[in-house]
């Protein structure tokens, strides 16, 4: 049976940016990918993190990055993974009223690095390496540069789509909601090269703001 998708209403009826990011700023998340997907595929290999504490990251981060299409597409990830509506939304509105004693400091890490929008302090990653250990400090930053990078390219998708619905974000234009879109697909393959590159001359995938 089909799973019913629902998302809070601040989140459905959106007609404005809560954030708006640059292509510049797009094509620097895509080079972290490759070594952020290679430790996710470990972590799935490993088991070190639970998959629904990811996917509670990847909610965390989209409710402060505020994208659309991304709520949908993880509200239906999250439900397979046996999440209740209620605990989804939760996440998705910022209320945390289901966050753990366990996953909180990675949480709220999770929702400092959309606030920096990629660029955490250096201390707020120490803590999260003193609490979870070295290893799964890189899969929780992982796990945030990914869903970091879906949000970029899904919020202009997501502008574009309330276009067509008749209902234009404001301060949006067409050129931007499919320059980001067209931007994205063609430059992926080539971020992901560089990315792969950097990753074999031991480039850190690791971006803190040090001051």
């Amino acid at each position: 049976m089909k799973k019913e998708i629902s998302i809070p209403v601040s989140i459905s009826s959106r007609t404005e940016y809560k954030r708006k990011f640059s292509f510049l700023e797009l094509y620097r998340t895509y080079l972290l990918l490759p070594k952020a997907i290679t430790a996710m595929i470990r972590n799935k290999k490993k088991q070190l993190i639970h998959e629904n504490f990811i996917e509670r990251i990847h909610l965390a981060i989209t409710e402060v990055n505020g994208c659309a299409a991304c709520s949908y597409a993880h509200t239906y990830m999250a439900l397979n993974q046996g999440m209740s509506s209620e605990e989804i939304n939760s996440f998705l509105s910022g209320d945390g009223r289901f966050i753990n004693e366990t996953e909180a400091k990675a949480i709220v890490f999770a929702q400092h690095f959309a606030d920096t929008r990629g660029f955490p302090k250096a201390d707020a990653y120490q803590a999260i390496t003193k609490e979870y250990g070295e290893e799964k400090a890189h899969i929780i930053i992982s796990a945030a540069q990914i869903m970091l990078a879906g949000n970029i390219y899904g919020i202009p998708m997501s502008a574009f789509k309330s276009r067509l619905n008749g209902k234009p974000f404001k301060e949006s234009s067409l050129f931007y909601e499919l320059g980001m879109q067209i931007f994205g697909i063609l430059l992926l393959p080539i971020a992901l090269l560089h990315g792969s590159l950097n990753a074999l001359v031991g480039v850190s995938n690791i971006r803190l703001d040090q001051a």
